[in-house]
């Protein structure tokens, strides 16, 4: 079989599993995974391996360009002592606790050699990016605080980048380079700051570029360059690509597409970065399926759930330690974001690119990578399937049920209402008999007045609800008062200094909008 067949077959299974989970009310990249587990046991297809090469040249560029570009930077910046935190000494102090708790669990285990605290820590930190794609697409769809998205996204997206540098710095020192602290610390510095540069040239220098066009195909393309031209650039230099990235989709979302890009070229450019984030996850987590053996990963459960187990206490220490040092200056984060952040660090391609590229003599490779490989799968299956029942028992979103019916009632009284106006038309224009028009509106407005009654029930016994309706409101405007200033800038009706003034206080309200109550 071609490897193009293979890929129209991939897209195939991955249409109809992306149906089936949105009927089934299950997150898609947990549905992906498990038809890679299903279909990799009776090998009907015999897809790409999932490769660094493959991974770091095609998938990853991509995923966190398109993360990065729809970040908001009002968001990010707001909470970047709890983002930078996470992302650098908090996975450092992950991958130690990841090691300190698997080291002894392992000792009680029947290896045929023993878990040293070397192998330990080469495997905390390949493990230690974490991958919440699911969780995020999950917080979009149920309407969780943007504020703890952008959180959540912001910290994944630098953990990446800082987690393949540890990686690489552990597997040195354990592979007997003679190296200390401040090498560490320089290199680490080197690698990071390398690729912040790049991302930021390459980003302004874009940016700058789309601002002088106005052509969507154009722009779209600069954007493609940004996302794939910042990663390879960063690599060829030996920095970071994934921060080169990160940078560069950042300026690029936030700068470039706002000042440079009309509204139509705007929805065009994201409309093609969301296509290609699903085609993308799409494959990358069917692949993920397929490189897992069920057979292996039964036969080590024993090690696989002492590690998984590890990972959780590690994350979660990291999380409640971490915001709670650097929210003293700042607004603290509530007890059940913290729960959250915790419960949704999920693991996933990466980490299992990184176990695969060990090299061939490394003590317990094939343990290691059968372990990682089980820790991912449990991670996207167990968190990701549960995250929903999560955020509704914190009461960060409202019950399935209730939320459906308001969203019912919403849709009928407006369609009722529209129905009232077209009558109303109809009237005046003398458009049909106006005996069966004024029984006609009297019917409507029953209807109307049936289903507003429903809403203000619904709404009186769930205070939620009326306050999440009310927050949707508050937002949409609040985007408006940002689109209606930045067309007025366009138009030379507001001067550079105003607008910026008034964006600034547009942006502080909503960021007060996403607090928690009382905050």
């Amino acid at each position: 079989m071609t490897s193009e067949t293979i890929l129209v077959l991939l897209f195939i299974v991955a249409t109809g599993v992306a149906i089936l989970a949105r009927r089934l009310r299950l997150p898609y990249t947990a549905a992906l995974v498990i038809a890679g587990l299903l279909l990799g046991q009776v090998h009907l297809l015999d897809p790409p391996h999932l490769t660094q090469q493959l991974l770091f040249t095609v998938f990853l560029p991509g995923l966190i360009f398109e993360a990065a570009f729809h970040l908001d930077f009002t968001f990010f910046r707001r909470d970047l002592r709890q983002i930078l935190g996470l992302a650098v000494p908090g996975v450092l102090a992950a991958i130690l606790l990841t090691a300190a708790i698997l080291v002894p669990a392992a000792a009680l285990l029947p290896l045929q050699h023993s878990l040293t605290w070397p192998h330990a820590l080469v495997f905390g930190a390949l493990i230690a990016a974490t991958d919440p794609i699911a969780v995020v697409g999950l917080f979009r769809t149920l309407g969780a605080p943007p504020r703890l998205a952008a959180l959540l996204e912001g910290e994944s997206l630098l953990n990446d980048g800082t987690s393949i540098v540890f990686f690489s710095l552990i597997l040195g020192v354990v592979g007997g380079a003679t190296v200390n602290a401040a090498d560490i610390v320089v290199e680490f510095a080197r690698v990071v700051g390398l690729g912040l540069g790049v991302g930021a040239v390459i980003g302004l220098a874009i940016s700058m570029t789309i601002q002088r066009i106005d052509d969507p195909m154009i722009e779209i393309t600069l954007t493609s360059i940004a996302a794939y031209g910042s990663f390879i650039a960063a690599e060829q230099l030996h920095g970071s690509g994934v921060i080169a990235t990160v940078v560069a989709g950042m300026l690029c979302g936030n700068y470039g597409a706002r000042t440079g890009m009309t509204p139509t070229t705007r929805v065009a450019v994201e409309t093609f970065w969301e296509y290609v984030a699903f085609a993308l996850n799409s494959i990358i987590f069917l692949l993920i399926g397929f490189e897992v053996h069920l057979s292996e990963v039964v036969r080590w459960w024993w090690l696989i759930l002492p590690a998984f187990g590890a990972v959780l206490a590690g994350r979660a220490g990291v999380v409640y330690a971490v915001t709670a040092i650097a929210s003293r200056r700042t607004d603290p984060i509530p007890g059940s974001w913290r729960a959250v952040l915790s419960w949704g660090g999920l693991r996933g391609g990466l980490s299992m690119v990184l176990a695969l590229s060990l090299p061939a003599d490394f003590a317990n490779r094939d343990l290691m990578i059968t372990t990682t490989f089980g820790v991912v799968v449990l991670s996207i299956l167990v968190q990701g399937l549960s995250m929903g029942w999560v955020l509704r028992r914190l009461g960060l979103i409202e019950s399935r049920a209730d939320q459906a019916a308001y969203d019912l009632h919403r849709g009928e009284l407006r369609a009722t209402q529209a129905a009232l106006a077209e009558l109303a038309v109809m009237r005046r224009t003398g458009q049909a008999d106006s005996a069966g028009l004024e029984a006609l509106i009297t019917e409507y407005e029953v209807r109307r007045d049936a289903i507003q009654e429903q809403l203000h029930r619904l709404l009186n016994q769930r205070d939620g609800l009326r306050l999440a309706g009310l927050k949707r409101v508050r937002r949409h405007l609040l985007m408006v008062e940002k689109s209606t200033a930045l067309a007025s800038s366009r138009e030379g009706l507001l001067s550079r200094d105003a607008y910026e003034r008034l964006m600034a206080e547009v942006n502080d309200r909503l960021l007060k909008l996403e607090l928690p109550p009382g905050k």
